[in-house]
């Protein structure tokens, strides 16, 4: 029961602070399973990676968190405490963002917002970057992922599970 109370407490945390989404409470979530759950680095990217293949939004992949830290239970745990208090926060927030209407105050928060978010997402791909790259082979095949992704207009999911191949295939024979 310890766990399942420490797992709802540290979800609903990271709920709160996910501003600009979900990747960028990453290396939070990343250090507090780690610290407290014993999900190893290798671990969390494995996970991360599953959330951004599978279909849907790409954070349900706490769910599997939950899944492998208590089982069923653990998974619904982790899903009504991380979307939750979320969703309650947004729905009020955008209640009250809609009453401020295009009052200066609203935009100055707004451009306060943006350059907050765009850091705490990239301190979530740093994160999932220094725990996946980890040879010269996974540098190259993220350098050239990013640029496919970039320059072409192929599916990235396509981009990323052939990625993935390449890797498995490169790291199991070199």
């Amino acid at each position: 029961m310890n766990v399942l109370v420490n797992l709802a407490f540290t979800f609903m945390a990271l709920s709160i602070m996910a501003v600009g989404g979900g990747t960028a409470v990453l290396p939070e979530m990343q250090t507090l399973l780690a610290q407290q759950f014993n999900v190893s680095h290798t671990q969390f990217v494995h996970i991360y990676s599953i959330g951004q293949v599978a279909p849907g939004p790409n954070m349900l992949m706490v769910l599997v968190i939950g899944f492998q830290v208590a089982g069923l239970i653990g998974a619904g745990v982790v899903l009504l405490s991380f979307f939750l208090p979320s969703s309650i926060l947004c729905l009020y927030a955008g209640r009250l963002w809609n009453h401020f209407g295009e009052s200066p105050w609203r935009r100055s928060i707004q451009n306060a917002l943006e350059p907050i978010s765009i850091g705490l997402m990239s301190s979530g791909v740093y994160a999932v970057a220094k725990a996946s790259i980890v040879s010269p082979i996974t540098l190259g095949l993220a350098i050239i992922t990013f640029i496919c992704i970039l320059k072409t207009k192929i599916n990235p999911v396509l981009v990323i599970l052939g990625s993935g191949l390449i890797s498995y295939i490169l790291l199991r024979f070199f």
